[in-house]
Formats: C-alpha cells, sequence, structure tokens
C-alpha cells in the first residue's frame, strides 16, 4: 500500500488566499474514495491508481486530461492485497498476497496462477514489472532477485535468472528503470541494478554516508530516507541524513556513483518531489518547500522556503478568491497530513481521504521573488510545462527592463538567454529533420527526446570528477524508453484521469539551454544523458507515428572520457522533437513584434539607449547566425537618423550589422532626401540585391536617365515603361538624349514603335528640333 509520511506536529492550516507560494497543489484532485477498498495503490509503471476491494480491483488512470471518468474495474479472487501491479501490456495483473506468495490473473482468459517463495529461509519484499527483453517481472526477495519471463500460452512464470545477496529492503521507480537494493546492518550499502529495454546494467556497489548520532550509535538507513529522481534526464538519489540533517545527493554513472553535493533540511521529515525538473523538498514538520535547479553548478535553493498553497481555478478573479477561502477551510487541515504519500515524480496522495493532488509551479511567482534577471530569464527557458505563460513572462521582464533602462551589460545577458534557447531548438530540429531548418515555437509540445536507449551516465564536468581524486569514466547506460508492449496493446475504454497529472514525467528528460550545442551530431550529443521512461511514448505522440520503436532502439552503448562528456552529451538534446512543440523559446520575430515594437513609443527621448538594446540583440543573433525580422533594421534606421547619427547609420551598413534587404534599402533612399551619402547607400543596396526594376526607377527619379539606360540594357530590365525614360530625357531639355532615348527603345522593344507612346514622344522631339 501507499506508505505515509508521518507527522507529529499539530496539523497546520493553510496560509490565506492571497500567500505568497512558489508551489501549490490544484483543485479538483482526483478522486478515488470507493467504500469498502482495501487501500490505494500506485501502479507507476502504467501510471494507474489502484483500489482493490473483496472481489475486483478499481483503476483509474493518471493522464493529461482534465475529465474524470469512472473508473474501470476487473475482478479478482478474495484475499489480501500487500501490493498490486498491471504488466506493461495490462494484460495481467500481479497481486502480492503475503510474503511468501504473488498471485498472477490473465486478463484476457481469466485464469490465475501463484508464485511462491520458501517459507523458512525468504520473503517477498515486493515485485515490478519491466519491459527488459531478457525478463518480464522482478521479484525482490530478502534472498536476493529472481528475473522471471511470462509465458502466456502455459500461464506460468519461467525463472531466467536469480541473483542471490542479502537484501533489506528495496527502492524502484519506474520512471528511471532503477532498483536499489539496500544490505549491510545500516542498511547504507547498495546494489544497483537497471533493467530497461536496452538490456540490464549492473552498477557498482557503493555506500551511503551517515552521520554518527551519538557515540558507539550506528544509525540505521530506512527506506523512506531514499528518494530516486530523475532531473534533466539523468537519474539521482537523495539519501536523508537524519543524525546531520543533510540531504546527500548523488549521481548515477555506468561505473560509478558520484556524491554531488548536499543539501540542507530543516526537518527530521522530509519528502521529495521533481516537477518540471526542479526538484521540490518538502520540509515536513516546518511545513514548507524548498527549491532547487539542481541543472547548475550550485546547489542553492532557487529562493526562500515558502508554504505549499491549495488553488482553484476560475475564470473571475473574485471567484477565485472565494474559492480558495472554501478550500482553505475544507483542506486546510489536511495539509502535511499523515495520510500523504509523495508519488514519483509530482503527484501527493491522501490515502485516508482517496485524494489525488498535482503539484505544480507558480512560475509567476518565482520570476517576481528574484532580481537577477537573467538567471530568471534562465531558469524560465529551462521549464516546459507552461509554455504560454514563460513565453509571455520572459516578454513582460524583457520590455520591462528596457523601459527601466537597466544597464546594458545586463541586457545583453538577458538577451543572449533568449537567443541561445531558441537556436538550441532550432539545431535540435534542424537535426531531426535531416539538416531542414524549423521553427520551434509555431507549435506546442510536450516534453520528449530522442529515442536512444535509457542511460545512468551524464556529462560531469571534468573538473568536478578531478577534484574528487578519482577517475570516473562516463557511459551511457542502455535502459528504458518507453513500453513496447504498451504500443500494441488493444484499446481500453476511456478512464478516469486527472488534470494534467503528469507534466513533468515527459519533462523529466527536459533538458535546459545554456551549453554549446557546436557541431556535434545528433547521436554524439545524446550518448551521454539519461533518459527517463516516457519519453518515447510522447514523441511517439509528437509525430503521429505510434509504432516507431524499432527507431530508437539502435544506439549502441558508448563510452565517453569525463572530458569529452560535455561536449558529447548536450543537456538540450532531451527536447528534440518535443522541443518544437511545446516551449517558451522566442524567435527573433517575436523579439521584434513584442519587445522593441512595443517599447519604441514608450522611449521616446531616448532612442540612443534602444538603439543600443538592439546593437546588443543582433550581435547575439549573429553568433547563433539566425535570421532578424527586416522590420527591426528599419526601426534601427529610423532611430539613428533621428539622432542625426549618420556617420554611425553608415558604419553599420557598410559593416553588415544592418543586413541588407528590400526594406532597409528604401528605408535608406527615403532618408537619402536629407542625406545624399545614404542615399547612395541605399541605392547600391539595391544593386547588391539584384533589384533592377526599382534601381532603375531610382535612377530615373534622381534624373540619371542615361545611367538608367544603359543599367537597363546591361540586365535587360524591360518591366520600366519607356515614357519615364522619354520624361526624363524631355525634361533636360536636351532634344539629342531624347533622340537617343527613342531610337533605343525602337531597337530595344521593336513593338514600341506601333504604341501611341512612339508616336506622341517622336512629334515631341520634331517640336524640340
Amino acid at each position: 500500500m501507499l506508505g505515509k509520511v508521518s507527522c507529529d506536529q499539530p496539523r497546520a492550516g493553510l496560509s490565506g488566499s492571497g500567500a505568497l507560494s512558489h508551489v501549490y497543489i490544484q483543485h479538483p484532485p482526483l478522486r478515488c474514495s470507493i467504500p469498502e477498498t482495501q487501500g490505494l495503490y500506485y501502479d507507476d509503471g502504467n501510471k494507474l491508481i489502484l483500489a482493490p476491494t473483496c472481489d475486483q480491483v478499481l483503476s483509474w488512470n493518471i493522464g493529461p486530461s482534465s475529465q474524470l471518468d469512472p473508473p474501470n474495474s476487473d475482478s479478482i479472487s478474495e484475499g489480501p492485497v500487500l501490493s498490486i501491479r498491471y504488466s506493461l501490456d495490462k494484460k495481467v495483473i500481479g497481486i502480492q498476497r503475503s510474503n511468501h506468495e504473488i498471485q498472477f490473473k490473465n486478463r484476457e482468459t481469466g485464469e490465475t496462477f501463484s508464485r511462491r517463495c520458501r517459507q523458512d529461509s525468504e520473503s517477498i519484499l515486493g515485485f515490478f514489472w519491466t519491459d527488459c527483453p531478457s525478463c518480464d517481472i522482478i521479484f525482490i526477495k530478502t534472498s536476493g532477485m529472481d528475473l522471471l519471463s511470462y509465458e502466456p500460452e502455459l500461464n506460468t512464470l519461467r525463472l531466467v535468472e536469480a541473483k542471490r545477496f542479502h537484501v533489506c529492503w528495496y527502492a524502484y521507480t519506474h520512471e528511471s528503470r532503477l532498483v536499489l537494493l539496500a544490505s549491510g546492518m545500516q542498511c547504507n550499502i547498495f546494489s544497483g541494478y537497471q533493467f530497461s529495454s536496452g538490456g540490464i546494467i549492473r552498477l557498482p556497489k557503493f555506500e551511503m554516508t551517515m552521520a554518527k548520532a551519538e557515540a558507539n550509535h550506528k544509525p540505521v538507513l530506512a527506506a523512506d530516507d531514499i528518494h530516486i529522481a530523475t532531473i534533466y534526464g539523468r537519474i539521482y538519489c537523495l539519501q536523508l541524513d537524519r543524525a546531520g540533517m543533510l540531504l546527500n545527493l548523488y549521481r548515477f554513472y555506468r561505473d560509478a556513483v558520484v556524491q554531488q553535493g548536499t543539501l540542507p533540511i530543516y526537518s527530521s521529515r522530509i519528502a521529495v518531489s521533481v516537477v518540471d525538473n526542479v526538484l521540490l523538498v518538502h520540509q515536513v514538520d516546518a511545513k514548507v518547500i524548498i527549491l532547487y535547479d539542481i541543472f547548475l553548478d550550485s546547489l542553492a535553493p532557487i529562493s526562500a522556503p515558502l508554504p505549499l498553497l491549495l488553488r482553484a481555478t476560475s475564470s473571475s478573479g473574485r471567484q477565485t478568491l472565494q474559492a480558495d477561502e472554501n478550500l482553505t477551510a475544507t483542506y486546510g487541515g489536511t495539509i502535511y497530513g499523515e495520510s500523504w504519500t509523495f508519488l514519483v515524480p509530482d503527484l501527493i496522495c491522501d490515502v485516508n481521504n482517496g485524494l489525488l493532488w498535482k503539484i505544480c509551479l507558480d512560475l509567476e511567482a518565482i520570476a517576481a521573488s528574484s532580481s537577477d534577471i537573467p538567471s530568471v530569464l534562465d531558469f524560465l527557458q529551462r521549464r516546459r510545462s507552461q509554455p504560454g505563460m514563460i513565453k509571455r513572462l520572459c516578454l513582460a521582464i524583457l520590455r520591462t527592463i528596457i523601459l527601466e533602462r537597466r544597464p546594458i551589460s545586463m541586457i545583453a545577458r538577458a538577451i543572449d538567454v533568449i537567443v541561445t534557447s531558441y537556436s538550441h531548438l532550432v539545431k535540435m530540429g534542424s537535426a531531426l529533420l535531416g539538416g531542414e531548418s524549423v521553427s520551434p515555437v509555431q507549435t506546442e509540445h510536450s516534453g520528449s527526446q530522442h529515442g536512444v536507449n535509457s542511460v545512468l551516465a551524464s556529462e560531469e564536468p571534468t573538473t568536478r570528477i578531478v577534484n574528487r581524486g578519482k577517475s570516473i569514466r562516463e557511459e551511457s547506460l542502455t535502459g528504458a524508453e518507453n513500453e513496447q508492449q504498451q504500443s500494441t496493446a488493444p484499446s481500453k475504454p476511456k478512464q478516469s484521469s486527472f488534470h494534467s497529472v503528469s507534466d513533468s514525467e515527459g519533462d523529466a528528460n527536459m533538458e535546459a539551454v545554456g551549453t554549446s550545442l557546436g557541431d556535434m551530431s545528433l547521436a554524439k550529443s545524446s550518448s551521454g544523458d539519461l533518459h527517463a521512461s516516457v519519453a518515447r511514448e510522447q514523441m511517439r505522440k509528437a509525430t503521429g507515428e505510434q509504432n516507431s520503436d524499432a527507431d530508437f532502439e539502435q544506439s549502441p552503448l558508448q563510452s565517453e572520457r569525463p572530458e569529452q562528456s560535455r561536449t558529447l552529451s548536450d543537456p538540450y538534446v532531451s527536447n528534440q522533437q518535443g522541443s518544437q512543440l511545446t516551449s517558451g523559446a522566442i524567435s527573433p520575430d517575436e523579439m521584434y513584434n513584442f519587445v522593441f515594437a512595443l517599447v519604441e513609443d514608450e522611449m521616446g527621448g531616448d532612442p540612443g539607449y534602444l538603439v543600443a538594446t538592439m546593437v546588443e540583440f543582433l550581435r547575439s543573433v549573429s553568433k547563433e547566425r539566425l535570421k532578424v525580422h527586416p522590420k527591426l533594421y528599419v526601426m534601427m534606421i529610423q532611430l539613428l537618423a533621428r539622432t542625426n547619427r549618420y556617420a554611425e547609420l553608415a558604419l553599420f551598413i557598410r559593416n553588415k550589422i544592418i543586413e541588407p534587404s528590400k526594406d532597409v534599402a528604401f528605408q535608406l533612399l527615403e532618408l537619402g532626401h536629407e542625406n545624399l551619402p545614404i542615399r547612395k547607400l541605399g541605392l547600391d543596396m539595391l544593386r547588391q540585391l539584384s533589384l533592377h526594376h526599382d534601381y532603375v526607377t531610382e535612377l530615373l527619379q534622381d534624373g540619371h536617365y542615361l545611367e538608367a539606360l544603359r543599367y537597363a540594357r546591361k540586365y535587360k530590365v524591360v518591366t520600366v515603361r519607356p515614357s519615364l525614360f522619354l520624361e526624363a530625357a524631355i525634361a533636360n531639355n536636351n532634344p539629342l538624349h531624347v533622340a537617343a532615348v527613342l531610337r533605343f527603345f525602337s531597337d530595344f522593344t521593336p513593338s514600341f514603335k506601333s504604341t501611341s507612346d512612339f508616336d506622341r514622344y517622336h512629334q515631341i522631339l520634331i517640336e524640340m528640333s
């Protein structure tokens, strides 16, 4: 059954509806309270909440839909239930009846069978299903681990391999496909295995550090003290050291387990969640949450500890306020209650009340709590759960710092964050499409990643490893990407689901921007990162290719040296196709339309500052080789001309800081009425762009009809009406030139002689002579 987070403190109520908080649980929850049930169980392999009764099991699907349908049900035989899980193809139900027996039922045939262990020498600690090619189900026993294969024809299990060693307890998450087996007197010696679609990977045995509480006393590590978390596609383990009041952070590699730091705690009871790749450490006693973004080298918290709030959804602010007050009165006493269980990665189950809550980040509040604008933008660009809000927040922040005339150096860093984020998305999309350019912000997505096999290694910076005095060879671990059986499983009636309940399931693989992609191939870039379990499922949903598993299982195991890992393992590759579907990245066109174009009027008397910000934007865009909206150049020209900075404008044109375009050329020609050198730059740009018709027309407007005539003859410009040339020659009152122009068009355009224009201008020539 779902475990409990105990709390001896008096139950505290919610803060007021207007209280500041960075994390909230959203109402309404999924209600799974059914009379006569034997408790609630979480099947993380299939994302199901299960509630067995005396003769059936009810199941609620934890999906992204907000529609709350009645649960599905399956009949089961009577008996005690210690644990229950569906197979990954949902064809078999496994029910642990006791410490020595697990019963199985084939849902298609209704047949049942049981698997027992020796009661005198071993006990079953638990079991889980796997998509490993060599086995289907794993039994964890006090005597070790049994790997078994299900044979539907015989309706039985066949032992594939037995690994024998003493096990005190274990921790497993389907998201990581990683199981940790505790042993030793203090239960702090661990063996680790990853069972994935790429095979079985055994981690080296390692020991977790524990501070001594007092002399001659050795604390014992409990299962509740271990938390497996998948963050930015990397697998971590967080170990609670109660005596030292620390949370030790370990990261898994193929041939090493490295302690990467410690986080302080302020409660003897904690819980861990991961929401949109942000690590949430719940201080249960203190009833506050501390947020960490461990993509960064620093393990400093994002902001100060704040409480967990409960928020209602409503179309009206007044209605929301009233709803929050009602929720406070109804649920306030249950926050961090004794029956709360935290499920991987971002769910809370209230076992006693039969409620399932979704944990959400208040990105707007997080952004407002920091004064370091580039860091805030960097943090927001790494998020994937609310792309629309992220984009609006980033655009609003950029407009604000420009209108407030913040230092140009800070503006430049903020712009670099935005441009780099968009550039990575473009490169990832281009790599997936074989080099074809894409625009990843035109559609929205749910996080997904490249389909190399799940790995346990990643790009640990070389300096970190060297400083530890160890030579750690980083290698990719093949592992779980997604359940192959699920892609071929028969469709089922629609199940009850919970509003946005599994956002961070796909987001667990989302990597942040801010590292250099370079020119590495996609296969190399992705070989060193961990990929979580739902990646391929969401990739298929995003691309519409529901049976493309084979495409994602061809990457062989690769080894990487630490000095290579930073280059070969770009953290952003895990977005890939999915990153084109949901992202808060801001394109250069959006920067013009929603930042520069909007602040221009409000800047008023200080165009020089706005030009300086535009120059920084152009510098950043040029570095990433992105295209800029042509109207941005036009605006920049207008601002420079407004302050008579023509020399600077000419320098920008000659050095290609302002890229040539038709719009730019015509803006230069317009300004050229007051500054002839600028007009000449506009004419030169028309020639450079091979806009022959426009160039000839401009020459005629300036009265250079003979030069225009030579140019038209050279480049065979036939789109300019002959009458324009003749009118320019007549305006010069030179009959020889009129005769020459008339003769040219008579020879160059033979049909001209039969037009009324020929007769008219021939008569004018006679009169001029």
